[in-house]
């Protein structure tokens, strides 16, 4: 329901703009005296630099969602901005920059690269699926872009001074060409338009819905073009201050996009890292639970088997509390010290192994790093009863030289360099203090124990 109110709402908004947008056209054709036009090369020149690097970001932005999701509609969207940009910084900024007036050759090369980028933009919200190869399609995308706008600038430089101008006198009559030209540019601008429209209706995704904006506002600086020329050379009309609120618009929402993005893909990996924390945990706990009962119901000892199950539910308790700090997002480490002192007592309830727990109370420690920094602990603990033969061990979190540390030290019996060590338990570790840009290191002596550092980013 919710979709399609906004669809409703954008919709009465486009007719709205429409509307306004085409009497203003209607009332400079009926009164060709409002036509102004301004014969000012720097405000020009402002201009279209503004919007080619409007473009490019847009590009840029598109290309990193593209890099992320892999869709084709983002691909052509980045290639469409990416050549109407280029086209634009080629043969319309930097001739002027140069110094010299641009040519006949330059201006149609200006003129085709703006539509050939509007037509992929057009046809992107068609597109469907997406490609696996994401770098590689970037790179061929940025190739064909730079390939054919050399093609046709070597072709339009052939011809010359054989290709007449496109900025038309004052009181003259536009040629036919011309005005099919620009009048096919706008038909590429109502495609784009209908394009994005439909797509924000069938995939409500905001990004179309500004881009459809913004293309109704390049359909209308078109359509004054077909009646007053003024795609190239020194002259600024009302025309081109459309064209830079178009892409205004079109870059807020793709900022918008992009940001959107970015916190989808940050609620999807919070989801799996909570997912994870829960599977490592506490489902195994109560998994222990579960069978531990059912070995009760088939007949086992009371008396060995009564202590497991009550070791595994303590355990279980203690990961529901620590997965509730999981899902929190409150800062400090008063928590994490509770929680993890919580476990070195169920830890070392049958005094098979002695836990020295220091925590410096004023460090800070983010969540993603406390729950982090717990499985670490919980592991290199695990790792020393069934491993190292040790009767003491010593956790020290704090800090050391402005460095945040975490350390495990033991008395066993300690490994030379060519021994494995818990396999999968080390690789896990290392996992998780490079999840939280941590670095991890292991030092041990045989007959002198181990020592497990990770050094924290600060």
């Amino acid at each position: 329901m919710k979709e399609q109110n906004d669809f409703e709402a954008w919709l009465l908004s486009e007719t709205l703009l429409a509307g306004l947008l085409g009497a203003i056209l209607a009332l400079f054709l009926t009164h060709p005296g409002m036509r102004t036009r301004f014969n000012l090369p720097e405000l020009r020149l402002v201009l279209e630099t503004t919007m080619a690097l409007a473009g490019l970001l847009v590009a840029l932005l598109a290309a990193a969602r593209f890099s992320a999701e892999g869709r084709r509609v983002d691909l052509l969207l980045a290639s469409g901005f990416l050549v109407t940009s280029l086209s634009a910084a080629g043969f319309g900024i930097g001739p002027q920059l140069g110094g010299h007036t641009t040519r006949p050759s330059e201006e149609w090369a200006y003129l085709l690269g703006g539509m050939v980028g509007a037509a992929l933009i057009a046809i992107a919200p068609f597109a469907r699926g997406r490609t696996r190869r994401r770098d590689w399609a970037i790179a061929n995308a940025v190739a064909a872009a730079g390939l054919v706008l050399f093609v046709a600038w070597s072709l339009l430089r052939d011809a010359g001074d054989a290709l007449p101008p496109l900025s038309v006198p004052a009181g003259q009559t536009q040629p036919f060409y011309l005005t099919g030209t620009l009048a096919l540019q706008a038909l590429i601008m109502l495609v784009a338009v209908v394009g994005w429209g439909e797509r924000f209706r069938t995939h409500h995704e905001d990004i179309s819905r500004w881009l459809a904006l913004g293309f109704t506002l390049l359909l209308f600086a078109a359509l004054q073009l077909v009646f007053q020329p003024l795609v190239a050379g020194r002259w600024v009309s009302q025309g081109d201050f459309l064209r830079m609120l178009a892409y205004t618009v079109i870059l807020i929402g793709a900022w918008r996009a992009i940001r959107s993005a970015e916190f989808g893909r940050a609620v999807a990996d919070e989801r799996a890292r909570v997912a994870r924390e829960i599977h490592d945990g506490l489902a195994q706990y109560l998994f222990a639970v579960s069978t531990h009962a059912s070995m009760l119901e088939s007949g086992a000892a009371v008396a060995d088997t009564i202590p497991r199950l009550k070791e595994a539910a303590l355990l279980a308790q203690q990961e529901a509390r620590f997965a509730i700090l999981a899902l929190s997002s409150a800062s400090g480490t008063a928590p994490f010290d509770a929680a993890l002192r919580r476990y070195v007592e169920v830890l070392t309830a049958d005094g098979a192994l002695d836990v020295e727990l220091e925590v410096d109370s004023a460090m800070h420690l983010a969540p993603d790093e406390q729950i982090e920094i717990f499985r670490i602990v919980q592991e290199g603990l695990a790792n020393v009863r069934k491993h190292a033969q040790a009767t003491c061990a010593e956790v020290v979190i704090g800090w050391r030289d402005g460095e945040r540390f975490v350390s495990i030290h033991d008395d066993g019996e300690g490994f030379d360099g060519e021994d494995s060590v818990a396999g999968q338990g080390l690789k896990n570790m290392r996992a998780r203090a490079a999840s939280i840009d941590g670095g991890l290191s292991l030092r041990s002596i045989p007959g002198r124990g181990t020592a497990l550092e990770v050094v924290l980013r600060t």
